[in-house]
C-alpha cells in the first residue's frame, strides 16, 4: 500500500512473519488493558498515520461531499459507513486505492443499521469479550467478539447491529476485485458469494489480520510491501474458508529464473521506495503478485518483505559500525518514520536496541 492480505493449498506465511504474529497485539498497542474494556474514552488516541488517504468523517459530513447535481452512489465506501455508525474516526488507518484498507478502531456501544457498503469488511478483535447481535429481516445471528474470531460483512449486505459496550477491532476493507484477482492469479475458479460471519472462530485469519495491522507505523517501504503480501494472504484464506464454494488454490513448483531473481534483488536494494512495490516486483518478473511471492520465497527462502527487512537490518548494522552517525540520522536514512520505530524494528531482529548493539562493538 502506498502512503495514504496459509496453510493447506494457500500461500504459506514465511516463518518470520509467523513468528511475529505471536504477541504482536501487545507490541503494537492493540492489546487491551482492563481499562480499555470498560472506558474506551480514556484511551489516548494517537494521531493517525500519514497513510490515511482521506478523513472518513469529513467525507461523510462535509457539505460539499454530495453536491445536488452529482448522483449519490448507492454503496458507500466501507470506511465512511463505519465512521457513520461508529460515530468516531479510526485510531490508525492505511489505504491502498486498488487493494482496500486496514483500520484499527476503538468504539462504544452500537445500535444501528449498517447500510450496504462497496467493499467486504473482515474484522477481528485484539482482546476483550463482547456480545454481538446481527439482524437482517427475520434472521438473527448472535456471536461473541473475542480473540481468535472473525466477523465478515459481505459487500452490498445490510443488517442491524447491537453491541452493548466498548469494543477494540481491526477491520480489513477488501474489494471483491481483489478476491477475483487472487483467484485468477492462482488459476482457480471465480469466487462465489462471501459468507456472513458473526464471531466465527478462525484463528488463522485473525492472526493474519492483526499482523497486517502491525504495519500501520514504521518504515514506509517495508510497511507497504508487508501489507501487500498480507492482503493477498488474507484474500487467499478467505477464498478457502469463507465463500459458499471454497476455492482450491493450486500449488506452484519452482522459483524465479536467475535473471528475474537478480532483477528483483536490484529493485529491493533500490533507494527509491516507490520502486519497492509488490506490483512492480511481480511485473518485472512477468508473474502475478500471487505467483511472484511464492517463487521468490522458493528461490531465497524468504518472502520479499522478509528479505527487504533483513537487508535493511544489515544496512543499519554497517552504518552503526562504520560511521559516527546518530541513531536518529540512521533511522531517517533508512526510511523509518521515527527513531522509536527504527529501534523497535532493529530489536525484533537483533535482540538489542541500535545503541546497545553499537556500544557492544566499542
Amino acid at each position: 500500500m502506498q502512503s495514504s492480505h496459509y496453510q493447506g493449498e494457500g500461500l504459506t506465511p514465511p516463518n518470520n512473519i509467523s513468528q511475529r504474529m505471536t504477541g504482536h497485539s501487545r507490541r503494537l498497542g492493540l492489546a487491551c488493558s482492563p481499562s480499555d474494556r470498560t472506558a474506551h474514552d480514556n484511551v489516548e488516541h494517537k494521531p493517525m498515520n500519514k497513510t490515511i488517504l482521506h478523513d472518513p468523517l469529513a467525507a461523510l459530513f462535509s457539505p460539499a461531499a454530495h453536491p445536488r447535481d452529482v448522483p449519490v452512489p448507492e454503496l458507500r465506501p466501507a470506511d465512511v459507513e463505519m465512521a457513520r455508525v461508529l460515530k468516531t474516526a479510526p485510531i490508525r488507518m492505511a489505504s491502498d486505492p486498488l487493494g482496500g484498507a486496514i483500520a484499527h478502531w476503538k468504539h462504544g456501544a452500537l445500535h444501528d443499521v449498517v447500510e450496504p457498503m462497496a467493499n467486504h469488511v473482515v474484522m477481528t478483535y485484539p482482546c476483550g469479550v463482547q456480545r454481538l447481535e446481527r439482524r437482517a429481516g427475520k434472521s438473527v445471528a448472535i456471536g461473541t467478539a473475542r480473540s481468535g474470531v472473525v466477523t465478515i460483512i459481505p459487500a452490498g449486505s445490510s443488517a442491524r447491529w447491537d453491541i452493548a459496550g466498548d469494543i477494540n477491532v481491526v477491520q480489513l476493507y477488501l474489494p471483491h476485485t481483489t478476491l477475483d484477482r487472487v483467484a485468477r492469479e492462482a488459476r482457480a475458479a471465480a469466487p462465489g458469494d462471501l459468507m456472513e460471519r458473526t464471531g466465527h472462530p478462525d484463528p488463522i485469519t485473525s492472526r493474519l489480520l492483526l499482523s497486517a495491522a502491525d504495519a500501520l507505523d514504521g518504515n514506509a517501504a517495508l510497511d507497504a510491501l508487508f501489507r501487500h503480501q498480507l492482503t493477498d494472504l488474507l484474500a487467499t484464506r478467505i477464498l478457502a474458508a469463507h465463500v459458499g464454494s471454497p476455492t482450491a488454490i493450486q500449488a506452484l513448483i519452482g522459483g524465479l529464473s536467475p535473471t528475474a531473481l537478480r532483477r528483483a534483488i536490484d529493485r529491493l536494494r533500490s533507494e527509491s521506495d516507490s520502486d519497492v512495490s509488490l506490483a512492480m516486483l511481480a511485473s518485472d518478473a512477468g508473474l502475478s503478485r500471487f505467483h511472484f511471492c511464492r517463487a521468490f520465497k522458493e528461490s531465497t527462502g524468504l518472502s520479499p518483505h522478509a528479505w527487504l527487512r533483513q537487508y535493511r537490518l544489515e544496512q543499519a548494522m554497517n552504518m552503526l559500525r562504520d560511521t559516527d552517525d546518530s541513531v536518529v540520522s540512521i533511522a531517517a536514512a533508512l526510511g523509518y518514520a521515527s527513531q522509536t520505530a527504527f529501534a523497535a524494528a532493529f530489536r525484533k531482529l537483533a535482540g538489542v536496541t541500535p545503541s546497545d548493539w553499537r556500544r557492544r562493538l566499542r
